[in-house]
């Protein structure tokens, strides 16, 4: 009973999602590589959406092995993506990225709930290959979220910093799995079937939370439609430019 208190009191701080400081931005305008490292690690050890899939990912595992194959899938398939989107300038935007990356966190506890077979009586899609998938997704939201703070800071990326960013999610994502392991461990018991049904539901609830919160920020911020705006103002000049050039006589012609 105390260790499901214990989760019963975490559960609020898995709310917030994770941001970047200004002071973050501002230090990496002139960062070493080193600094990169800790950008990449202090933004996993916070990335309460990563940690919540990879508690999903991990709940049930015990065997090594299958720890490792899991890992391995989430963290070669987040790799890929963060750095080459990255490194080629290929982003979206925050809000619905952040949202598929909850929507991740609903599927492994809807998962982890035997949800398929109780709902729709088909057995759940391939678990390593989904793994694999949301790994993608997590690694763009992690690039996105680079891209944006470099803007902020007025610095062009260069590969070796893509990478020691990269180097330092990774070991954020091993100092998030020290502490889940044994944490999860202690869970095992008589009653886990229990806890694993209410840790698994709140895992879900948490993904709705942020879901919710992400498509909230996307359909408000003043940012994303001014933007909108401007696109469609961009738009409407080429219209009008390429109206006038479309005579042939050699003259553009006003309307």
């Amino acid at each position: 009973m105390k260790k499901l208190l214990l989760i019963l009191l975490c559960i609020p701080l898995i709310g917030w999602p994770h941001g970047v400081s200004q002071s973050i931005i501002d230090a990496m305008a002139n960062a070493s590589l080193i600094d990169f490292i800790y950008f990449g690690a202090e933004h996993m050890v916070t990335g309460y959406d990563h940690i919540l899939f990879l508690i999903g990912v991990v709940f049930f595992l015990s065997n090594y092995f299958d720890i490792f194959k899991f890992i391995t899938a989430f963290t070669i398939a987040h790799c890929i993506t963060l750095i080459f989107a990255t490194f080629y300038g290929i982003t979206a935007n925050a809000y619905l990225i952040d949202a598929v990356i909850a929507f991740s966190v609903i599927y492994k506890g809807f998962e982890n709930l035997d949800g398929f077979k109780k709902w729709f009586s088909v057995n759940a899609p391939n678990l390593i290959l989904m793994v694999f998938v949301f790994g993608l997704i997590h690694g763009f939201g992690l690039s996105t979220k680079l891209q944006e703070v470099a803007v902020a800071s007025g610095i062009d990326l260069s590969l070796a910093q893509i990478l020691s960013f990269n180097v330092g999610v990774e070991f954020g994502q091993i100092a998030v799995l020290i502490i889940l392991f044994p944490l999860l461990s202690m869970l095992r018991g008589k009653s886990f079937d229990r806890i694993s049904k209410i840790s698994n539901g709140l895992l879900v609830l948490a993904g709705v939370c942020l879901l919710a919160y992400q498509l909230n920020g996307y359909f408000t911020d003043d940012s994303h439609h001014h933007q909108h705006e401007q696109q469609i103002e961009v738009d409407t000049t080429e219209q009008e430019q390429k109206h006038e050039h479309s005579h042939g006589d050699g003259h553009s012609h006003s309307h």
